[in-house]
């Protein structure tokens, strides 16, 4: 199942997001992804959040494929298989964290 707030952060700042990520737990991290890079089955020890910020990105869950769009915010529980792939011909810049109480030492 997939997770996904919609236009949760429409309009917000990265520092908005950090504020609010580091509250509810989780680090916030930017990433940089080029054309038509692919990230294919990871699965975390912990929760992680997932935010693009300026292109739209295909994700998968468990089988199932979506859009995620910047300003969406998709929450992947741990242990959930999960791929991000940057579709586009631009750079995708995205923001990630993980849940920081749950990360095993």
């Amino acid at each position: 199942m997939l997770y996904i707030e919609r236009e949760k952060w429409i309009g917000k700042g990265k520092e908005e997001i950090e504020r609010d990520w580091a509250e509810r737990g989780f680090t916030c991290d930017v990433w940089v992804d080029p054309p038509w890079q692919s990230w294919e089955d990871f699965v975390h020890d912990t929760d992680e959040l997932v935010t693009p910020l300026n292109a739209t990105l295909e994700i998968e869950c468990e089988g199932e494929i979506a859009e995620l769009k910047p300003g969406d915010e998709w929450f992947i529980p741990r242990g959930t298989v999960h791929s991000v792939r940057n579709k586009n011909n631009v750079v995708a810049y995205w923001l990630y964290g993980y849940n920081i109480s749950k990360t095993k030492a």
